[in-house]
Parts: structure tokens; sequence; C-alpha cells
């Protein structure tokens, strides 16, 4: 099957091997007479599952020991507010604000926290860039320090995390790597919490990822529900309320689908990287040589996962986008909030795709010069 380029910022294009394996298992899993969407998540069968996503998940990250895996709901921004209930301690959170989500991030935490401090942000350039962070103004005593570490609407990516210890802070680190999530290593000795939606590198909506440090365990407000104290679902493992079974499902066939990657002697999230590298250097390189097509982003900071452009002329966006579905060329129009065009370009968008998108941009411009 021939199937088109689907470059949407998510729900997002899922490997087609781990769909047809889906499609394959869907009414009988490995001879159990069910399909997974209907077994217990106590049983023995769905128990195989999470306990083979988790491990994996673990190698392909390279978590450490002292790492809690939990398996949740409610998406990146449901865990706007979890964060905050489980670390906040009711007291003072620093934000670095560097575009849309890390702005709803701390909008949110200010219903949990005693005090919500943006040690930095990058508004005044319309989030086109990272500020320092030697310029970063920490709070003393800060619970936590929040950032997003890929801006999925504005395009900004974070390719090294801060050291906080460095900067003179010992708050734990929380990133919001949804949109980054398995496209490149993480320095765990730098992050207390990692959180992020697995609809956009790792499967489908409903699952939600929480990496957590374990001493960060046990120290949610009263007011938290139950089923999202972190310690709770951890001391469950992942199973305190029905967990997304479906999700941990098809997110466990990508973990696998990953790990069988190669890019020469690299294997799993080291060749996704090289990947990813050369997806996002052909795509920025035909848009900075155009004379059509601009990207606003410093290229310092420019996402390797989710690339804005706009049109010099906007009245053309409209023919723009209506011939790229004629070449299978879907998902391409900007978020509402911002216009424009976006391209994202995750883990299971081969360099075929990009390459596809860069001559058809080519042709769309020759043929409108």
């Amino acid at each position: 099957m021939n199937r088109p380029y689907n470059f949407s910022a998510g729900p997002a294009a899922i490997p087609a091997e781990v769909l047809q394996q889906a499609a394959s298992e869907m009414l009988d899993w490995h001879g159990s007479g069910m399909g997974v969407m209907e077994m217990s998540h106590r049983g023995k069968e769905f128990l195989s599952i999470y306990q083979q996503a988790e491990a994996d998940l673990r190698t392909l990250l390279a978590v450490p020991a002292n790492f809690k895996i939990l398996f949740m709901q409610g998406g990146g921004l449901a865990e706007n507010a979890i964060v905050p209930l489980n670390l906040s301690r009711a007291a003072a959170v620093d934000f670095v604000v560097t575009g849309s989500w890390s702005q709803k991030s701390q909008k949110e935490a200010r219903k949990y926290a005693s005090e919500v401090n943006i040690a930095a942000s990058s508004q005044d350039s319309d989030f086109t860039t990272l500020p320092d962070p030697a310029t970063w103004n920490l709070s003393r005593g800060a619970s936590y320090l929040h950032l997003c570490s890929n801006e999925t609407i504005n395009g900004i990516e974070f390719h090294e995390l801060p050291d906080l210890q460095a900067l003179g802070s010992d708050a734990p680190l929380v990133i919001d790597f949804s949109s980054h999530v398995a496209s490149r290593s993480v320095d765990w000795s730098r992050v207390g919490l990692a959180f992020g939606g697995a609809q956009k590198n790792l499967g489908p909506a409903g699952l939600t990822l929480v990496v957590v440090r374990e001493d960060l365990l046990g120290h949610a407000l009263p007011a938290c529900p139950s089923a999202f104290d972190y310690k709770t679902v951890a001391d469950n493992e992942s199973m305190y309320n029905t967990p997304p079974t479906w999700g941990i499902y098809v997110a466990g066939l990508t973990f696998q689908w990953l790990l069988r990657q190669r890019e020469g002697e690299l294997t799993g999230v080291a060749a996704m990287e090289r990947r990813n590298i050369a997806k996002a250097e052909l795509l920025y390189n035909a848009i900075d040589a155009s004379q059509l097509y601009v990207n606003k982003v410093a290229a310092n900071c420019r996402s390797r996962m989710n690339i804005p452009f706009f049109l010099r002329d906007e009245s053309r966006n409209d023919a723009f986008l209506a011939g790229a579905r004629e070449r299978g060329l879907l998902q391409l129009k900007g978020h509402k909030s911002v216009g424009g065009m976006r391209a994202s370009v995750y883990n299971a968008m081969p360099l075929a795709g990009v390459q596809a998108l860069v001559d058809y941009m080519r042709e769309f411009e020759q043929k409108r010069a």
C-alpha cells in the first residue's frame, strides 16, 4: 500500500510496521482468543505486555534504576496540573517560558504553587530564541524548575538541557519532552522528572509517559487525587486505576520498532537521532535557500521535530496546501495560533517523506516565481 506522508503534529504518524502488527493481532493476541482492548489489565496476558513495554522503554531511553516509569492518562496538558500537585509542596516554582506550551504550564501551576517565578522568557523575541541559562533569575529554594524542551507550536528545542546545579540551583529540573521523546538521548543526571503525551512520537493518543526520580515521590499535596499521586501510581506499577491498555500495547510495539532501527554502527535512539538530524537539515536547508519560504527561529535552537515555515506571500497558502494534498503530503497547515505551515518530522517520518516535501516546495516556488 502506497500511503501518503503525514506531517501531523499529533496525533501523528505511527510506523507502518507497528500498525500492521497491531492490525494482525486485533482479534487474537498471541493465541489468547482476545484482542488487547478486551483484556483485563490485571490478567497475565496484559501484564506481560506492560512489563515488556516498561523494560523496553527503560532500555531505549537509558533510564537509570533510581527513576520510576509511569504510564498515565490525561496527556501533557494534564501533567501541567499533576506535576505541581506532586512536586510544588505549595512552595515557589520556577518556569522558563519559551513558547505556547510552557506558557500554558506556568498558568496552570499558579493554581497549586504558592508562587510562580518566571525565571526567563523569550516572549520578547516572539519565541524565536532561547534565553541564555546564564541570565536566568532562579529562585532560592524553588521546588522545581519547569521547561518545555521542545515547543511543538513554535518550533524551538533545547539541544542541551541546562545544568541547574552549575547555575546555583538545587531544584530538580522538570521537562515536558512530549514532542521529541525518543528522538534523541536524555541526560538523566540533569533531570528530576520528564513527561510527555505519547501521541507525537511513541504511539496513540491516550497514553502519557512520566519518568520520575524516586526521591521526588511521596510529596503530593493533600488535594492531589489518588490516581494522580505519583507515589501511588508507582507503588501500584501504573495499575492503581485501569491504565490506557491499548496505548501501552501500541507504544510497546513502537519501542520494539525503535530498538530495531539501525544507522551504520548506531542503534535505537542514537540511530534515530542521526536520522532526525539528516531530515531536519534537509528541510531547513531548503527553506533557507528559498526566496518564498522562511523559518523565523534562531538557527541554534531550531527544532528537529517540528519545523514551522511561512510563505512570504501568504495569499498563496491555500494553493500550497491544496497542491501538497494532491501530492500525498498531509497535515502541513500551521497551528491556528501562529499560522503558516508546519512540518512535524517525528521518528516515523522517513527521509523519503521529507525529500518529497522539499521537492514539492521547490516545484511550487518555481512555478509561481
